[in-house]
């Protein structure tokens, strides 16, 4: 297991240090816009997904080991959150879109403080930063879950 962080992660955290405060919440704003709709097996059966109570707008989320065509051992992470809470919506993005596609080990060496190292600690409040952290638990944990049944 390496402590580097995937490449999918490194450069979205890249993307937004690179940018002024302003310009990383409209970057927050775009990821919004580009959540990964729910498979269609999962549509209609939300209640099949975890609650992330750490986020004070409902988001939920589930994730797949080596399911729908991937090879074993290869995560993908979706996510439901709603519209009018765009900034918890651009959290479960940025966790979708990073983590996705990772193996089982490179997802469980994420560091817990991933969230942190974006640059938004100062754009949003410590609450919405928790709800992500909270996000990236959930998921690490479905993750351990999955892969033991494997």
């Amino acid at each position: 297991m390496t402590d580097a962080l995937p490449q999918s992660l490194a450069e979205i955290r890249d993307d937004f240090l690179e940018l002024s405060q302003q310009d990383r919440l409209q970057l927050l704003l775009e990821f919004s816009n580009e959540l990964p709709a729910l498979p269609e097996r999962l549509q209609g059966h939300e209640d099949e997904l975890e609650r992330v109570e750490e986020c004070q707008s409902p988001v939920f989320i589930t994730v797949t080991v080596g399911e729908d065509g991937d090879a074993p051992g290869i995560v993908r992470m979706h996510a439901t959150a709603p519209r009018e809470a765009p900034t918890t919506r651009g959290f479960a993005s940025i966790l979708a879109q990073g983590l996705s596609g990772l193996t089982v080990e490179q997802v469980l060496a994420v560091p817990a403080d991933y969230p942190l190292t974006i640059g938004l600690s100062e754009a949003v409040s410590p609450l919405r930063i928790r709800g992500m952290v909270g996000m990236l638990g959930r998921v690490q944990r479905q993750v351990k879950t999955q892969a033991a049944v494997a």
